[in-house]
């Protein structure tokens, strides 16, 4: 089968590689769609120590399946899926107390680091565990299924947060996940979204989907812009999705007493503490890893329109094309979100 493999770093090659073998609780799936995530981008250049090469990436994805397990029950030949990214255990403390993205075995498709390593799905085929796997409607087209592990981490994160119906909350960074972050807070009931980014671009596409009010945190005060929202008492709840220094301290200097915190960004392995912020306005720190079984949420909420995607997707590719475009998102190209593969496209 036709693969992108990461040689080195900063190096793709589209590769000819065995079709993966199904085990007998697997599905071989043939993808017909997957994105390129923003941690991809940093695998690329080895900053985050999670693609080791060699390694197939991708882990956002959608295909048929073209071969089932001899154990596999409830699938067969020909049923349009999607897949989690978190490839869980299903036997562990974590896993059989329903958390699986804490699962103490926990491996990652298109991950490898000191741990493990998992081919993913920029390639014409892919095996998964048939416990992460889900089927999708034939109305909801594979490039937006591909979308779903995103949407996942969003409606994850949304369910970490404290709710506060008719409250407010603030998303800082309106990349592709804090996008997606602004759609799941809206339908979960606050009543003023404030999205904070550097780019009033992003920020346009943030109003179009559900944000009540946008900062850019470059021209603007983005603390003093939030208090003035909110009538100078801080929002309810604030959520990181970039993972750096200034954006996480923002949170922390925008939420009210007593408010909350929700961390999904990871990009940056540790940043400073406001300790006594945190304690004598007594905030609560939620961190969100993944998702946590919310993917059929996910299909119904794509699928009745709820959430929104088309606006994210930047352009569908080829694998002969894709690693230009590896190229052009780690060069930061203005107005770049998602970019679908199409592995077997031509």
């Amino acid at each position: 089968m036709k693969a992108l493999q990461l040689q080195e770093y900063k190096k793709l090659e589209l590769v000819e590689l065995p079709r993966p073998v199904c085990g007998p609780e697997d599905l071989l799936v043939q993808v017909q769609a997957c994105g390129i995530c923003g941690s991809d981008i940093h695998g690329f250049d080895g900053s985050s120590g999670r693609r080791i090469p060699p390694l197939v990436m991708g882990h956002e994805a959608a295909g048929i399946v073209v071969e089932v397990g001899v154990s596999v029950v409830g699938f067969r030949e020909g049923d349009r899926v999607t897949f989690d990214s978190t490839v869980s255990c299903g036997r562990c403390t974590y896993c059989r107390a329903g958390t699986i993205n804490l699962c103490e075995n926990r491996q990652v498709l298109g991950v490898s680091c000191n741990e493990f390593r998992r081919q993913g799905a920029f390639a014409q085929f892919v095996t998964v565990p048939q416990n992460i796997v889900y089927k999708i409607p034939d109305s909801l087209s594979f490039e937006h299924a591909a979308m779903i592990e995103a949407v996942s981490i969003a409606v994850h994160a949304t369910n970490r947060t404290p709710r506060h119906i008719g409250g407010s909350v603030a998303v800082v960074g309106a990349g592709m996940i804090g996008l997606l972050c602004i759609q799941t807070l809206r339908l979960a009931g606050f009543a003023k979204v404030i999205a904070i980014d550097l780019e009033d671009s992003k920020l346009k596409i943030a109003t179009q989907l559900g944000a009540t009010h946008t900062v850019n945190a470059r021209s603007e005060d983005a603390v003093a812009a939030v208090m003035a929202i909110t009538n100078g008492r801080g929002v309810d709840a604030s959520m990181e999705v970039v993972g750096a220094k200034a954006p996480v301290q923002t949170c922390f200097q925008i939420v009210r007493r007593g408010g909350s915190v929700t961390l999904v960004g990871n990009l940056t392995p540790s940043v400073d503490l406001p300790l006594q912020t945190v304690v004598t306005r007594e905030l609560s720190i939620y961190g969100s890893c993944a998702s946590n079984g919310e993917i059929p949420q996910c299909i119904e909420l794509l699928a009745s329109g709820a959430i929104q995607v088309a606006p994210l997707i930047t352009a569908t590719a080829t694998l002969d094309e894709t690693a230009q475009w590896f190229d052009r998102l780690y060069a930061g190209e203005k107005g770049a979100m998602k970019v679908i593969v199409k592995p077997n496209s031509v």
